[in-house]
């Protein structure tokens, strides 16, 4: 069995911009895990800057370079991936690009698509779009776009003090469209007055408002708004989940599998949500083909009631590393049908962007 991973630095279309800063590239690490005739792929959601999480690439890649290879050696099931691995604290990227790793090589091995090997799917994700700060006119044109190719809900990011200029020139222009607003915790309960003039713009759901951590102001929050909250970085465990709807922080949950420490602990949280009769979706994290296969084949499960932001790979990449990107119709996506993530993975591409490379 071998083990390596590759370290990518892929150009943006176009700078992505939230109240974190500005990306304008993507820097990934692959992994590669060869056994049996099976080559089986992940990624780490991590970037280069804990930002968005307490984590990093560097931080990632110690972690799994000397804790967690070791582990995904001995081919565990994913299911008991967790457990094997519970002896580290946090560090859920790391593990879920472990974790998730172990999901398609097993997939492969069953010979079943990833979507199938994990339960009930229907054959197609919702499509939404995720766009960054920009000039509002740039803005507004993108919506215009996405809305003409069929993306079936829009999400603009939006940062203290710009929330007014931003959300009423999207609904003076779009005064019918599904949208949504992300804040990425830029607001303090000391901005609830503030906060609740979102409510004028009917917003589907406003994402994580505040701190990346809290559930408590997020509850009292809710109770003073008509606009649902929908919870990201908040929360990182099933149990994490299981208390936000038990206080009534949240009716709304972006799921990213990078965040909760793989797919095995995204699928308890699908069903805390269906329990309390929330609403739940797929996020996303600028990744690659790899990545976006794996959350294509997840927003697919038949729990999964809003769409996401799984864009196709043509949003990001002008060129990925996988010769067979999504293409959205009716604005669905349908998961790869090879086994496992299905995808077809472009060496000469993948060279190219390839800035570092080993064995674990």
């Amino acid at each position: 069995m071998k083990l390596s991973y590759k370290k990518l630095k892929m150009p943006l279309i176009s700078p992505f911009t939230t109240s974190f800063g500005t990306d304008t590239d993507k820097d990934v690490y692959i992994f590669i895990l060869e056994d049996n005739g099976i080559k089986a792929y992940s990624e780490s959601v991590t970037d280069e800057n804990p930002f968005y999480g307490p984590e990093d690439n560097y931080t990632a890649f110690h972690i799994i370079n000397n804790y967690l290879a070791p582990i995904v050696k001995g081919l565990p099931k994913p299911e008991e991936f967790n457990e094997k691995s519970g002896f580290i604290r946090g560090n859920n990227m790391a593990k879920a690009a472990m974790e998730m790793l172990l999901y398609d090589y097993y997939a492969k091995l069953d010979g079943k698509p990833l979507s199938k090997y994990m339960g009930k799917t229907r054959g197609y994700a919702d499509v939404g779009i995720s766009l960054g700060m920009d000039d509002i006119n740039i803005t507004l044109k993108k919506i215009q776009d996405a809305l003409d190719r069929g993306y079936k809900r829009i999400k603009v990011k939006i940062m203290k003090g710009k929330e007014t200029e931003i959300l009423s020139s999207v609904r003076d222009s779009f005064p019918e469209i599904v949208l949504s607003a992300d804040a990425n915790s830029d607001y303090t309960e000391k901005d609830f007055d503030l906060v609740k003039k979102i409510d004028k713009y009917d917003l589907v759901y406003l994402e994580q408002p505040l701190y990346h951590d809290d559930i408590i102001y997020h509850s009292r929050l809710a109770r003073q708004m008509s606009t649902p909250i929908c919870l990201d970085e908040s929360i990182t465990s099933p149990e994490k989940a299981q208390k936000a709807f038990e206080i009534e922080a949240c009716r709304v949950i972006n799921i990213k599998e990078g965040r909760l420490g793989g797919i095995e602990n995204s699928l308890k949280v699908i069903d805390i949500v269906k329990t309390f009769k929330g609403h739940v979706w797929i996020g996303g994290m600028l990744e690659t083909g790899i990545g976006r296969a794996f959350n294509v084949s997840v927003a697919s499960l038949e729990d999964i009631n809003y769409p996401g932001d799984t864009s196709p790979n043509d949003k990001y990449f002008t060129q990925d590393i996988v010769k067979n990107p999504f293409n959205m119709i009716n604005g669905t996506i349908r998961p790869n049908e090879g086994n496992g993530i299905g995808v077809e993975i472009d060496e000469e591409y993948l060279k190219k962007y390839t800035v570092d490379e080993g064995v674990l």
